[in-house]
């Protein structure tokens, strides 16, 4: 599987942003896809989850501001984050699960995303 991620930045505390991320090398439709983020010096950790069937779960910390859906004529998936707060930075990656529900090896390299207080 190859990811693309994309759509970080620079954003103030209170403000949005919209993730994208294209996964190719896959039958997109099948697979349940994940957003992960690693804050500096931390661990990677699970954000959201949208199933093959549209079930979405959040982390408790996102739970109410951000929003994953996709799109799977496009191969994309989303994240649109709103609220921002400046314990949302960090590096955003996705990935698909496998049929053992663990992500794929391959993480791409991910969208830093920068909320300034």
């Amino acid at each position: 599987v190859q990811l693309q991620a994309s759509g970080g930045g620079l954003v103030q505390a209170g403000g949005s942003l919209r993730l994208s991320c294209e996964a190719s090398g896959i039958d997109f439709k099948l697979y349940d896809m994940v957003w992960y983020r690693q804050p500096p010096g931390k661990e990677r950790d699970v954000v959201a989850i949208i199933t093959s069937t549209g079930s979405t779960n959040y982390a408790s910390s996102v739970k109410g501001r951000f929003t994953i859906s996709r799109e799977n004529a496009q191969n994309t998936v989303y994240l649109q984050m709103n609220s921002l707060k400046p314990e949302d930075t960090a590096v955003y990656y996705c990935n698909a699960l496998t049929w053992n529900k663990k992500p794929f090896a391959s993480w791409g390299q991910g969208t830093l995303v920068t909320v300034s207080s």
